[in-house]
């Protein structure tokens, strides 16, 4: 029998356990608290904040999260074993998430025990955890490749025993969404929750497929973080539920987004630029036919609205664009060319895009002062700067500028050469605004340690954005060349009439 999501769902985040098993990730205290506080916030219901086992830290963690009166429930991984419990009552945490191994091949060859003394190990777990006054979410790993008899038998007389809640662990992302539809009704006697991995890209399909045959909690991460390929995605799971399916999540949508970087910035994992209702790509358009279609009604080329997320629409220019979006773009950066100019502006973009460079908005607004004959003065121009590091010194930098006629110099010290410039760079025009660095990439252009490296850097102010690029041999002065470029953009004055009719000079 399939049921269509016949209770409410509830959202188990595993982002600080499951996710910070991601390889390279490691989360401080503070900065578990501050994601937890995050999750809570946006509406999840369950928090794994970690293994009370693993160390110390992540015991001060659990009892930070659990001291701070979030609106979720905080939960600790634990192993069928009662010092795990033990650690976790201690640390203050409302539930466990017990997970034992079910299938066959975990059993012998992971546990090198029998199925009589994994079962037997398991439901003295629930009955002592219950003792310790905790809820109990009972887990069967690599539950899809389980005799799912057995399986049964496991989470039923775990049921018996006090388990508050069952979770069927896809450990690998072998589960295919009908054998979801299939195994999940027989084990409908608890609530039920599903775990996938996306191991071959399935986590989200099979995800919603348990939830439509009566599952009632998904276990998810942020950005869909986790070992190999990750976990189910929080936010593509929300959105999927929300826009294809009508249901009404209780998830603060419009959160997703910054909930996202959040989390990226600090597991230090970017998103990539195609990831769904996140990436950088999911609601940037360049194509000429696209462009103009979203201009004139967003629901032609975008499956929803990027502010129910968090996000706003992008328009990029390249050689796909057309006149209606170079027309669009140039009117958001306070420019009106006639006709005439318009159509050059769009021929100089056409042939940086087939030279097969990144055009940034900084390009853009060069090529229309140019075409347009409209001085631009730079408000910032850099006279020196220098540069500290090594193995066995603070990374710092001092820079010299002219900042409007008057020149600063600024210091600041960073985690690495390039972030220490880009922090005195930004010390050194405060006065003048304040320049927020949201996005920065590399990539080399050519092979070899003489490579040249191209810089692409987003800066934003008041609310206003823009992109600037630099291209060195050194990557640092490309750095440096990039956020000059964006600032003197960001800062050029907010009255500059850069009509066609304002009076023109020698273009600059």
């Amino acid at each position: 029998m399939i049921v269509l999501f016949g209770e409410s769902i509830r959202f188990f985040d595993t982002t600080l356990r499951d996710g910070e098993q991601t390889p390279g990730v490691s989360l401080t205290p503070a900065g578990k608290l501050e994601i937890a506080t995050h999750l809570a916030d946006v509406g999840v219901h369950v928090i794994e904040a970690g293994s009370a086992a693993a160390s110390v830290g992540e015991r001060e963690s659990i009892r930070s999260i659990a001291d701070a009166g979030l609106a979720a429930e905080c939960c600790t991984y634990v192993r069928a074993l009662p010092g795990d419990i033990d650690l976790a009552a201690d640390a203050g945490a409302d539930s466990v998430h017990l997970v034992v191994p079910v299938s066959d091949l975990h059993i012998a060859k992971k546990l090198r025990k029998t199925r009589e003394q994994v079962s037997q190990m398991a439901w003295s777990a629930v009955e002592y955890a219950k003792e310790r006054g905790l809820i109990v979410e009972f887990s069967g790993e690599d539950a899809s490749r389980a005799d799912q008899d057995f399986l049964a038998e496991v989470f039923r007389e775990g049921v018996e025993r006090g388990a508050d809640r069952l979770c069927f662990c896809d450990t690998v992302g072998l589960l295919t969404p009908e054998r979801a539809a299939a195994i999940v009704p027989p084990l409908l006697f608890a609530p039920l929750s599903i775990h996938c991995h996306d191991d071959l890209g399935f986590g989200l399909a099979t995800t919603v497929a348990a939830l439509r045959a009566g599952a009632t909690c998904a276990h998810v991460t942020v950005n869909g973080l986790g070992e190999r390929a990750g976990n189910t995605s929080l936010e593509e799971l929300v959105m999927a539920l929300e826009v294809l399916y009508g249901v009404d999540t209780g998830i603060k949508t419009e959160e997703l987004y910054p909930l996202s970087t959040h989390v990226a910035r600090l597991t230090g994992v970017p998103l990539a630029t195609n990831k769904p209702i996140v990436g950088e790509m999911a609601f940037t358009h360049e194509s000429g036919i696209h462009a103009h279609g979203v201009m004139r009604d967003a629901s032609t080329y975008e499956p929803l609205r990027p502010e129910r997320v968090g996000r706003r629409r992008r328009i990029v220019l390249g050689k796909h664009s057309g006149s209606a979006a170079v027309e669009a773009a140039l009117n958001d950066m306070g420019y009106a060319p006639d006709g005439t100019q318009l159509k050059e502006i769009v021929a100089r973009i056409k042939r940086l895009g087939d030279a097969g460079m990144r055009i940034t908005d900084a390009d853009i607004m060069a090529i229309a002062d140019t075409v347009m004959e409209i001085e631009f003065t730079p408000c910032i121009e850099l006279r020196q700067f220098t540069i500290v590091s090594g193995s066995n010194a603070m990374p710092t930098a001092s820079v010299t500028m002219l900042v409007r006629g008057d020149e600063i110099t600024g210091a600041a010290v960073g985690t690495g050469p390039v972030d220490a410039a880009i922090r005195a760079l930004q010390r050194s025009v405060a006065d003048v605004g304040s320049v927020r660095l949201d996005e920065y990439s590399v990539d080399a252009i050519t092979g070899g340690t003489d490579a040249l490296v191209d810089v692409s850097v987003k800066l934003s102010r008041n609310g206003k954005t823009v992109t600037s690029r630099g291209a060195r041999t050194d990557i640092i002065m490309a750095s440096v060349e990039a956020v000059i470029a964006g600032m003197n953009r960001l800062l050029r004055e907010e009255h500059e009439d850069r009509s066609q009719d304002s009076d023109r000079s020698a273009a600059a």
